[in-house]
């Protein structure tokens, strides 16, 4: 399998990993009372829901931790949005060590392109060769081969626990994981019970249990009906989830003109958010590709324009991931889209610093190469100076190790010559006899000139007689 298409391959797969993930957070993988389990006048039946609590995922010792802290960082800010930019920062931090193994992979990668082009093009019809080859030279520049990307499906896997916890706050902030199916079906039942009430705020009569999302939504709530959810969840605080005049908690809407009623600057701020998402992630991608291109260089240390052009490992990822952020933001409440925003500047700046760093190692190893190289042709030049004067001092190129017989041979062949131009100027040369073109070596020792003759000579002589 070519190098390329191997990269292509594993970027696939990430972006398959994500892709599946997310859709799984969104859809089933979901916690929600509420699904499929409304009586006819829309309120949850909670005597079908389990009254133990138990960890609902795998990843639920992963998300614990984080949910501690995510409760931390919101009774710190005492703002839902802050607290979320504060984890992300945090979320970067603990992810470093895997972000910065990646980039040196992909920097080593995108390095050795040339010289892995250069391999493909010279065993072009020889495949196994040619992966021999490439092995070799991943071995010798301590290359990893794609085995470095895998460095890239840990933020990943760890992104998806991390969205449980941003997505159910009641869950994992309030309750860290130790809440049953009953107590958040009466949650909402009392946010129903309000939402039903004459004189219900438009933003409580949108509320809709059977969202994915109704923990984050219920959010806003909580303070309002403080009393009704305290007999039956006195565990629940409220919490401030509006930044910078938008609300966090409900979904961003497309159609942002139609939802001025719910505040002006709420309905642009929210449609705002997801296309900020995607075009930082789209920045993100854009840039981690172009510092890469900076440190793709030829075997000798030299860098090269040409093939930084033409390469496009992270093509696909530039597009995919920005696109799906934004398809994201306009699902799932704005607080995912903040979250996202601030992972994506991180990762700009994450980059320069690790492209920064890494470039200085390389560098000097590149210093080395140049030096080498340059020694080994300066070397060259020299050997190639002297034997010039070798050349130009001996001609005949006759030397101390040359042999007797060659000796000889050279000696007869000069006196050969010297008793031809002899013979030539004493004008006894004598010319060669016509040779029979189609018998040049018929004068042997035991020639005889009636032995092979032409069949045309033979019709002659019995024309004669």
């Amino acid at each position: 399998m070519k190098q390329s298409n191997r990269k292509r391959l594993v970027t696939l797969v990430m972006v398959g990993v994500l892709v599946l993930g997310l859709l799984l957070l969104c859809g089933c993988a979901v916690s929600n009372p509420a699904s499929n389990n409304l009586d006819d006048e829309g309120y949850v039946k909670i005597e079908t829901l389990s009254t133990t609590t138990n960890f609902e995922s795998a990843f639920s010792y992963i998300m614990l931790p984080f949910s501690y802290v995510l409760e931390w960082l919101y009774k710190f800010t005492q703002n839902y949005g802050l607290a979320l930019i504060l984890f992300a920062i945090i979320i970067k931090v603990i992810l470093f060590p895997a972000s910065a193994m990646s980039k040196k992979s992909m920097m080593k990668m995108s390095r050795l392109t040339p010289q892995v082009k250069a391999l493909e093009k010279k065993y072009a019809d020889d495949r196994a060769k040619y992966q021999a080859e490439v092995n070799k030279l991943y071995k010798e520049e301590g290359a990893g081969g794609c085995m470095g990307c895998l460095w890239s499906f840990l933020p990943l896997l760890l992104l998806l626990p991390l969205f449980y916890i941003i997505r159910e706050p009641i869950t994992w902030l309030m309750y860290h994981g130790s809440v049953s199916q009953a107590e958040l079906g009466q949650i909402q039942n009392v946010i129903i019970a309000a939402s039903k009430q004459p004189g219900a705020s438009e933003a409580l009569k949108a509320f809709d249990p059977t969202s994915f999302y109704w923990q984050m939504q219920a959010l806003p709530f909580i303070s309002e009906l403080k009393a009704d959810l305290a007999a039956v969840s006195p565990s629940l605080y409220s919490m401030n989830t509006s930044f910078l005049g938008i609300e966090l908690a409900t979904i961003p809407h497309f159609l942002f003109w139609n939802y001025f009623a719910l505040g002006a600057w709420n309905a642009v701020g929210q449609f705002l958010l997801p296309l900020f998402s995607g075009g930082l992630n789209f920045l993100s991608m854009f840039v981690s590709q172009k510092l890469n291109n900076k440190v793709i260089v030829d075997e000798n240390g030299e860098q090269d324009k040409e093939m930084a052009k033409s390469n496009q490992t992270t093509k696909t990822m530039s597009y995919i991931m920005p696109l799906f952020s934004v398809y994201i933001g306009f699902i799932a409440p704005a607080g995912l889209s903040v979250y996202w925003t601030v992972q994506a500047a991180l990762s700009i700046g994450q980059d320069v610093i690790l492209t920064k760093h890494y470039k200085k190692v390389y560098d000097a190893e590149d210093a080395i190469k140049k030096e080498r190289a340059a020694r080994e042709a300066a070397e060259e030049a020299e050997r190639e100076r002297i034997r010039a004067e070798k050349r130009a001092a001996n001609p005949d190129g006759i030397t101390a190790n040359t042999s007797k017989k060659r000796l000889q041979q050279k000696q007869k062949a000069e006196q050969a010559a010297k008793e031809q131009a002899y013979l030539a100027k004493q004008g006894l040369l004598q010319e060669k006899e016509d040779e029979d073109p189609t018998r040049p070596f018929r004068r042997g020792r035991n020639f005889d000139p009636n032995r092979y003759r032409n069949d045309t000579d033979n019709d002659d002589k019995d024309n004669e007689e």
